[in-house]
């Protein structure tokens, strides 16, 4: 849905305001309302036009002549801390913002910030900023790092040769875990250096069945796989490796998860249209094609569960927490959407992508 105003407000970027937004008229009546205000008082724009605003609004401050302020010196006014509610919900602690229109002194712009989303996003910032910061640092040292331990682990199968039995099964250590250190030298630099997709028409079921094949025959030989697809989904837009590959780290997720006491991991796949991607300009595109991985295990740890595709975050004791984060990467440069829903007993991956157009599959079979 397209907003537009007659007032100086951008349609771009009034849909895009991440909190609640109101335009008041001189009377108190909603003029208009941006989306996520919509989702704030659970009612529609054009349900609420014409409304009272404070009728739906109850603020913890005196909201009448805190307007009445702004419109006479015409300048911005902030009321930090308050209590609001819709009446259905308990008080949220806020932040108001309360500013004339430029082109129309009696229309008032109303934002409500509640303070857990601006506490999380600092947060968010905060910890995307540090994990990127090390990141880089990693695959700086990564490189380093491989040179000397390939000559101590060929220095540790040289010696390993003149030894007896016992002796040799401590020269076996040292080159076993020299080779698990590469290996995660490898993640870090992988990370760091996806490549970009290249893009075409793709089965989902192609890259669920290869994923499906390889994890049965190596980490997922304890699991029982089953197989719930929608035969009639369209191609989605993909590189078919790099699609293969998130499919395949999150069966090895779900398998790690389970242990080794095995458990079931149910792929599924289907179409919903109800799910958009909002872009930072406004524009909006469909991913219709959904994918979900679930498996029967304990569940993700609460204190983890919101920042599980941040780099470095795991639930495994000796987990690299870099599985999950490739994933999330990688779905975003498809201009897809992961998400994941976690109890005990019940973990679902879901992976939301588009459709190749008829343009894009007509383009690979060229």
């Amino acid at each position: 849905m397209t907003y537009r105003s007659p007032y100086p407000v951008p349609g771009v970027i009034w849909a895009s305001l991440p909190v609640p937004a109101f335009l008041i008229d001189r009377d108190g009546r909603i003029f208009e309302t941006n989306p996520a205000a919509e989702q704030f008082l659970n009612a529609s724009d054009k349900s609420l036009k014409g409304q009272p605003a404070f009728d739906r609004l109850h603020i913890d401050a005196p909201m009448d002549e805190a307007m009445a302020r702004a419109r006479a010196n015409q300048s911005p006014l902030f009321i930090n801390d308050v209590d609001v509610t819709t009446g259905e919900k308990p008080p949220v602690q806020c932040n108001i913002q309360i500013a004339p229109m430029n082109d129309n002194p009696d229309i008032i712009m109303l934002l409500i910030s509640p303070r857990e989303i601006a506490d999380r996003l600092g947060r968010a910032t905060a910890v995307k900023s540090a994990a990127r910061s090390a990141i880089g640092m990693a695959e700086m040292l990564a490189h380093e790092i491989k040179n000397p331990l390939a000559g101590i682990s060929g220095a540790a199968q040289l010696i390993a040769m003149n030894l007896n039995a016992e002796d040799r099964e401590f020269a076996d250590l040292i080159v076993e875990e020299t080779r698990r250190i590469v290996k995660l030298l490898e993640q870090v630099e992988q990370f760091g250096n996806l490549r970009p997709p290249d893009r075409r028409a793709v089965n989902i079921h192609d890259a669920l069945d290869r994923a499906r094949k390889s994890a049965m025959v190596g980490f997922a030989a304890g699991m029982v796989i089953v197989e719930d697809y929608d035969p009639s989904l369209p191609a989605t837009f993909a590189d078919p490796d790099q699609l293969m590959q998130v499919f395949l780290n999150l069966i090895k997720n779900a398998s790690e998860a389970a242990g080794t006491r095995g458990g079931t991991i149910r792929l599924r796949s289907f179409y919903d249209l109800s799910l958009r991607l909002r872009h930072k300009d406004g524009s909006g595109n469909p991913l219709p094609l959904q994918v979900e991985i679930i498996d029967d295990g304990p569940g993700i740890k609460p204190e983890i569960a919101g920042a599980i595709f941040e780099p470095f975050v795991s639930g495994r004791e000796n987990g690299t927490g870099l599985g999950l984060a490739l994933v999330s990467k990688i779905i975003s440069d498809h201009g897809g959407w992961i998400a994941v829903d976690s109890v005990p007993g019940r973990t679902v991956f879901r992976v939301s992508l588009p459709v190749a157009s008829r343009e894009m599959a007509l383009e690979t079979k060229d």
